[in-house]
């Protein structure tokens, strides 16, 4: 048996930030990240809309990039401190990853982040409260999904949880929201987003519900995102509806090893945190030739590329050209190819290479990747996108 599971209700197009005010409800929290909202006064709008529903406001701010173990455990004392029925998180996808973690140690402060690390293990929520996400970014569509994305610094360590029970009840999606966003990000959230709809299409997970959504995301990707680029906010609204539909697709098909290895190299380097979005386009094209060994997904991808009219008609051409139009996307958008590119040392790299290897073969994305792999396959492949070699294996 399948699942296929979407928030309850979903607001799309400009203005629709004003859907707070018909929320029902007491008390609500408002999970936030840095100051940009604020700054556009879209913070104050947001909290005037809970209060226009009869509802008290608190605000937790201050989610950084990547959220910690240690913010989502404050963000948790908070709640249970205020005792929300609402938890609205508007920001980037590290405020609303944050405020689902902080969701389940609000309705059961007895579970350990060791419990929800283990897939769909979540206890049953909506005890409490329910759960509403604004994305003000257009890349990780965690508005829609099942999934949240948590940081144990100590370890350096990304953890990918999932469980159907954190995907919101309802998501806005109000273009306004994303009509300022600095161009790096609109880059590597697009990317992050393009990823999302091709592991999706080829995951071992896929079906006639998700692979659609999938196709239509990344259309739309290749479609808007030069344009959203360049300050065009047609095509920027476009980009946020597209972020979304490839979230419906992988929320339900899951994802493969290009979130694998960017979940686990992320923040393993002492020279820089690679972005997640950053990661995946460094990886993708590198994937995609590791997985097209395996006819199905070979298959797949030559599907993906002939339908967004790219040229080819053996597999392996249409499979070239797929790869070659993401290394034009990233050198578009300013993105690296590489890993030795964006700036990571060479012996850190290989001091570190085995065990990252390791806990990316066993990242929680790893299982729904079309082809297998191992940890001495995965060093081999994160090798190829440490120099830019090719996959030949």
């Amino acid at each position: 048996m399948s699942r296929f599971t979407l928030p309850r209700d979903l607001y799309h197009g400009k203005g629709t930030l004003s859907e707070l005010k018909n929320l029902k409800g007491t008390r609500a929290i408002l999970v936030v990240g840095g100051s940009s909202m604020k700054k556009q006064g879209f913070l104050d709008r947001a909290v005037g809309y809970l209060e226009e529903a009869g509802m008290e406001v608190r605000l937790f701010e201050g989610v950084e990039p990547d959220p910690s173990v240690e913010t989502v455990m404050r963000g948790a004392e908070a709640m249970r401190e205020f005792q929300p029925d609402w938890i609205v998180s508007m920001g980037g996808g590290s405020p609303i990853d944050a405020a689902k973690a902080m969701w389940a140690f609000y309705e059961y402060p007895e579970t350990t982040f060791e419990d929800l690390i283990i897939p769909f293990n979540f206890p049953q929520l909506r005890q409490k409260a329910r759960f509403a996400a604004i994305p003000t970014t257009s890349g990780t569509a965690t508005e829609v999904t099942a999934f949240s994305v948590i940081t144990n610094y100590a370890t350096g360590v990304k953890y990918p949880l999932a469980d159907f029970n954190i995907t919101p009840d309802v998501a806005i999606l109000d273009p306004e929201l994303v009509e300022h966003l600095p161009l790096t990000q609109v880059a590597y959230t697009g990317m992050d987003a393009l990823t999302h709809a091709i592991e999706a299409y080829v995951s071992t997970l896929n079906n006639p519900f998700t692979d659609p959504l999938a196709l239509q995301a990344i259309e739309m990707v290749l479609d808007y995102l030069p344009a959203s680029y360049q300050n065009n906010q047609g095509a920027r609204e476009q980009m946020h509806y597209a972020q979304c539909l490839a979230g419906m697709s992988f929320s339900n098909a899951l994802l493969g090893i290009v979130h694998s290895m960017a979940h686990k190299t992320g923040a393993a380097f002492s020279t820089g945190h690679i972005p997640h979005g950053c990661a995946n386009a460094i990886y993708l094209p590198f994937v995609i030739r590791y997985n097209a060994k395996n006819p199905v997904a070979a298959g797949r991808y030559a599907a993906i590329a002939r339908r967004m009219g790219l040229a080819g008609v053996s597999n392996e051409a249409l499979i070239n050209s797929l790869c070659n139009k993401i290394h034009e996307f990233n050198t578009l958008l300013n993105i690296p190819h590489t890993l030795q590119e964006f700036g990571i040392q060479e012996s850190e790299f290989k001091e570190k290479l085995s065990r990252i290897a390791e806990l990316a073969v066993g990242d929680a994305c790893t299982g729904s990747n079309p082809r297998p792999i191992d940890p001495i396959a995965m060093e081999q492949l994160l090798t190829c996108t440490y120099y830019g070699t090719e996959v030949n294996f």
